[in-house]
């Protein structure tokens, strides 16, 4: 026989259902938002154009919840022991292979996290204009062991080439000084470090001017969306393969048989190790994401035409989410599955 509700029975039932629903909203949104309340600080290098990569993965981050701070700025050997101690959550621009003795030097896998590919296919090396090149037969740095080879590319009138070269504590400055005294080029080759952007912006107005240029600069950047490897200028063979410090042995040859005097290298989401253990949705995400270099080339070059503030960039990274939205929706799904 059933008998009608009372009043408080109905009560009873209508709060036993409330606090269902409450419990399964209080589930997905957990299982939407794994990262919430959790504290996130970013790192990058002074290098402007790396804040488009960082922006992005931020923003995947703030997606899962995850509380992001303002990006912090530190140089990649500071970095590198900042997110070895805890002071840093991750930074977007982990340069593999390049980077191997600041990563080693901060306690390696054991302290830092850095799986997956965020961008492959970068390359570095040295370049001169192509009018040169063909003029003076001239396709290996090596050549510049001549006085008369190198003098071509002397502009401060000391006879030396001026190469425009890299900013200290990036980690080519070693790469290049190496280099230097392995091919026999200190009589004849003056590297000149300072601020990248300027020194390659001089480069770039002498360019124009129709002078001989000498560089390093690497990709991707925007460098070689204004002066184009093949069309205004052309990479430089070095004599051999020869790097510092634990990758003396390597062979730097590519599989085309160039030889750059840098190995290719890959662009990785460096973390904290401990974050990554305890936050198993951002470590999945730090290791499915990935954007192409002609992407981050492209974006870069808006950063050198003026579009470079804030705000700029913050748009950039929308519009390049909103192109990429199906990728991206994967990219956030495994992560909430990882949490699981």
């Amino acid at each position: 026989m059933n008998y009608p509700m009372t009043p408080k029975a109905l009560r009873g039932l209508a709060a036993a259902a409330g606090l269902t629903a409450a419990l399964a909203a209080g589930s997905a949104l957990a299982q939407d938002k794994p990262g919430e309340g959790v504290e996130v600080i970013p790192l990058k290098s002074s290098i402007a154009e790396e804040t488009f990569q960082t922006v992005l993965v931020n923003k995947a981050l703030e997606e899962l919840g995850y509380d992001v701070q303002p990006i912090k700025e530190l140089e990649y050997a500071t970095a590198y022991v900042a997110l070895a101690n805890g002071d840093g959550t991750f930074m977007a621009d982990s340069w593999d292979p390049l980077h191997k003795d600041f990563f080693e030097e901060a306690g390696g896998k054991d302290k830092i996290y850095r799986e997956g590919v965020f961008s492959p296919g970068a390359l570095q090396g040295y370049l001169i204009d192509k009018k040169t090149a063909e003029e003076h037969n001239i396709t290996n740095l090596g050549q510049l062991k001549d006085p008369e080879i190198a003098k071509i590319f002397d502009h401060d009138g000391d006879g030396k080439a001026d190469l425009t070269g890299c900013t200290p504590g990036w980690g080519c400055e070693k790469v290049i000084e190496h280099q230097l005294d392995a091919f026999d080029l200190r009589d004849t080759v003056t590297h000149n470090q300072g601020s990248y952007s300027a020194i390659i912006a001089d480069t770039i107005t002498r360019y124009k001017q129709g002078e001989p240029v000498l560089y390093y600069t690497w990709t991707p950047y925007w460098v070689s969306g204004v002066l184009v490897p093949g069309k205004d200028v052309v990479w430089l063979n070095v004599p051999f393969s020869s790097l510092p410090g634990e990758r003396k042995d390597v062979d730097t040859s590519l599989p085309d048989g160039s030889n750059y005097g840098f190995q290719a290298n890959e662009q990785k989401i460096a973390a904290n190790r401990e974050f990554a253990e305890a936050n198993p949705a951002a470590a999945k995400l730090f290791s499915v994401m990935e954007i192409s270099a002609n992407d981050i080339s492209a974006e870069n070059l808006l950063m050198r035409d003026g579009q470079d503030s804030e705000e700029d960039i913050e748009r950039h990274a929308d519009a390049w989410i909103k192109g990429h939205q199906e990728e991206w929706n994967d990219w956030l799904d495994q992560a909430r599955a990882a949490a699981e």
